[in-house]
């Protein structure tokens, strides 16, 4: 019935390429065969199992039949319907194609417990139909489908949170549809650079946030704005935060334009600014490049709440950090040549500023209070 050496490629080829053990096809074609057989020669009720020898291309049919207790079913005259049952009754309609009584079953097996599944073989088939074919044919595809949504689930799954690279498949009302080989990311227009444009066939890296089971398949949720994405970045070229020897303790995004970054290492002997902008400014440039030429700033990171304020509004230099730790508001005094570039352009040094350190930011000068800024404050790129 089969060609064994064509069914042996077929495994080969369905594990290597698509992940599917070897197993799981066997498993589609047992199931296959099973409805096959069922279908052109079994009878209503029956439970019938296949096995299949990989070896001599043999197959061998059985009918099943579960143990059960009278107490535990109701015997219905064939024609008639069903009784209503109280919904605390457990007990089902008695057929002896799919049951054995365990009395009758004990003579067969002595050991056997209710539930217990029985097998009698039965007569060797190869000979099916038409319509039994067709739907053994849509049993094993259904079967193979299945086994590659786990594959890839798993597959993807161990890569949640890692940097992944496809080709733009299609670009659909502002959703970019990317082509990962065995599964299709998606990069929604909030997880995008707003200043990016990509055509058909471009090759595109993102960060995986999520992996989604539909009924359509598995889709992998991407971003290039998400914060993440920055620090993966960073890990690829700084094995010092791959080794985690520099640590990324915090990082304020506004996506495609400007970026604050706080780091510390763990290591007196190494320098975390140091690591992350490498020599001569090229990790650091390298990162800026895939952004789209999105400006990042790296600063120390320290348990001190007034220190670390006054770093994270660089390039401004601070005169004062006043803090108030019941409404984790701070108080900062600048100078008046200081004050634009403590705001920033359009309030997005001091924006950033409130995100990274998780204080709400007055900016103050001789003037009064100039800005306000707070870490809830939302960005056009929060993710």
């Amino acid at each position: 019935m089969f060609d064994l050496k064509v069914i042996h490629s077929v495994l080969g080829q369905l594990e290597e390429e698509r992940g599917i053990p070897r197993e799981k096809i066997l498993e589609a074609i047992e199931m296959a065969l099973a409805t096959a057989y069922k279908k052109e020669y079994g009878k209503r009720g029956q439970i019938i199992r296949a096995k299949f020898d990989l070896d001599s291309g043999a197959t061998e049919f059985f009918q099943v039949k579960i143990a059960v207790d009278p107490s535990r079913v109701i015997e219905v005259p064939e024609g008639e319907d069903m009784p209503d049952l109280p919904t605390e009754d457990e007990r089902v309609r008695y057929n002896p194609e799919h049951h054995i009584w365990i009395d009758d079953a004990r003579k067969i097996k002595r050991d056997v417990v209710l539930d217990e599944e029985l097998f009698f073989p039965l007569e060797p088939k190869d000979d099916f139909g038409r319509i039994a074919a067709q739907t053994a044919k849509q049993v094993i595809i259904q079967k193979i489908r299945e086994a590659e949504k786990v594959s890839v689930l798993g597959e993807y799954g161990r890569r949640e949170g890692d940097i992944v690279t496809g080709t733009v498949q299609r670009i659909e009302r502002g959703t970019i549809f990317v082509d990962m080989g065995r599964a299709v990311g998606v990069i929604p227009f909030e997880e995008q650079i707003r200043s990016e444009r990509y055509k058909q066939g471009e090759r595109i890296r993102a960060y995986l946030f999520r992996v989604e089971e539909s009924p359509r398949g598995v889709f992998l949720k991407l971003s290039r704005s998400h914060p993440k994405f920055l620090e993966k970045l960073f890990e690829v070229e700084a094995p010092e935060i791959a080794s985690k020897v520099v640590e990324i303790k915090a990082i304020a995004r506004e996506a495609g334009s400007r970026s604050k970054i706080a780091v510390m290492s763990h290591d007196p002997h190494i320098d975390p600014i140091g690591s992350l902008v490498g020599q001569r400014g090229v990790r650091v440039s390298t990162v800026t490049s895939e952004l789209g030429g999105e400006k990042i700033d790296i600063i120390d990171w320290s348990a001190d709440a007034k220190k670390f304020i006054e770093d994270a509004l660089s390039p401004a230099k601070v005169s004062s950090v006043t803090l108030n730790d019941e409404a984790k508001t701070a108080t900062v005094e600048v100078s008046g040549d200081q004050q634009s570039l403590a705001i920033g352009k359009g309030g997005q040094n001091v924006r950033l500023a409130a995100k990274l350190t998780g204080w709400k930011i007055d900016i103050k000068s001789s003037d009064g209070v100039i800005e306000t800024s707070s870490p809830d404050a939302p960005t056009s790129t929060e993710a």
